[in-house]
């Protein structure tokens, strides 16, 4: 009961540290007293539970970890808090010039500490499959399992504290189509990304920040297999996001995402969007972005949209 009564205070003291009028994120709050905010952030009886603010828990990444589209954050999936469980299932598509990706996945959180996510990607080659000799609409498949650990902090608790939230992860990848890949200068048809994110949340600001350092031989995030004849060792890439929420429920930013550039045969451009993510309640959610993907093999200039479904709690 005091740990409750303790996690109640800290949510209503985030509250109103964000109750400013015409701050965006709780300004459509304002009608809510405190003794219904403290009700809802009461977490009950049922493991599975959906007791976060609505947006903090982000999206699902291309990849199938919780943070933007591009890049994880270091979120725990799902709105369970530390007493719950919460879960969200994906389908996402990116249209660009000349190809097109397919993606569906799970994730679910587990006391607000660890995370567990899988996902499966379909890059379809379009036309581009005929000029490669490949046949028209030649895909590449890969799967990706994902762990994420949150090691320190708390994106909405403590807004008194410098510290933002830190967590790091890992993403298992393998990719269906070993001997093209190597056919094409790739060393391996699987590989492991390893990431550390660290997020803050002002809520007075309605402002998220993201920074994301991952470790990874992948190309084209594992699409292209991993390593290469240009390079066949891990390094650092950076990845970033900035949100603006306009309202409890509507939000707005952008992303950026480094890349490495192992394969002699392809130029690898570093990756940006700017996106909007409407969640008209915690059970469903719909992110739309203009992406840049930049070259993709033999095509400059890949730019299109990025739509995103996501249901749970």
């Amino acid at each position: 009961m005091n740990r409750s009564i303790r996690f109640a205070g800290r949510v209503m003291m985030a509250l109103a540290i964000g109750s400013t009028p015409g701050t965006g994120l709780l300004a459509a709050d304002a009608e809510t007293s405190p003794a219904s905010a403290a009700e809802s952030a009461r977490p009950d009886d049922a493991l599975a539970g959906s007791d976060k603010l609505l947006l903090t828990g982000g999206v699902t990444q291309l990849e199938g970890a919780a943070g933007g589209g591009l890049t994880p954050w270091a979120v725990i999936g799902g709105y369970g808090t530390r007493d719950q469980i919460g879960a969200n299932a994906f389908l996402t598509r990116v249209g660009v010039q000349d190809y097109h990706l397919d993606g569906a996945g799970a994730l679910i959180g587990f006391l607000d500490r660890v995370e567990l996510s899988i996902a499966r990607q379909s890059f379809d080659t379009e036309d581009v499959g005929t000029a490669l000799g490949l046949g028209r609409g030649y895909t590449f498949t890969q799967t990706i399992i994902g762990l994420k650990l949150k090691l320190a902090g708390d994106v909405v608790l403590e807004q008194d504290s410098w510290m933002p939230q830190v967590s790091v992860g890992a993403q298992f990848k393998r990719n269906d189509r070993g001997d093209l890949l190597r056919a094409i200068g790739a060393k391996d048809d699987h590989g492991v990304d390893f990431y550390v994110s660290a997020t803050k949340l002002y809520l007075s600001q309605s402002v998220l920040a993201n920074v994301t350092l991952r470790f990874t031989r992948a190309n084209q995030i594992g699409l292209l297999g991993f390593g290469g004849d240009r390079n066949d060792n891990y390094r650092p890439q950076l990845e970033g996001s900035v949100a603006w929420l306009l309202s409890r429920k509507l939000a707005i930013g952008a992303e950026y995402r480094m890349k490495p550039d192992n394969l002699g045969i392809a130029t690898e451009d570093d990756w940006f969007d700017a996106f909007i993510a409407w969640a008209p309640s915690k059970h469903v959610s719909l992110t739309l972005a203009y992406a840049d993907l930049g070259n993709i093999v033999i095509k400059d200039r890949q730019r299109g949209l990025y739509a995103s479904l996501q249901v749970g709690f």
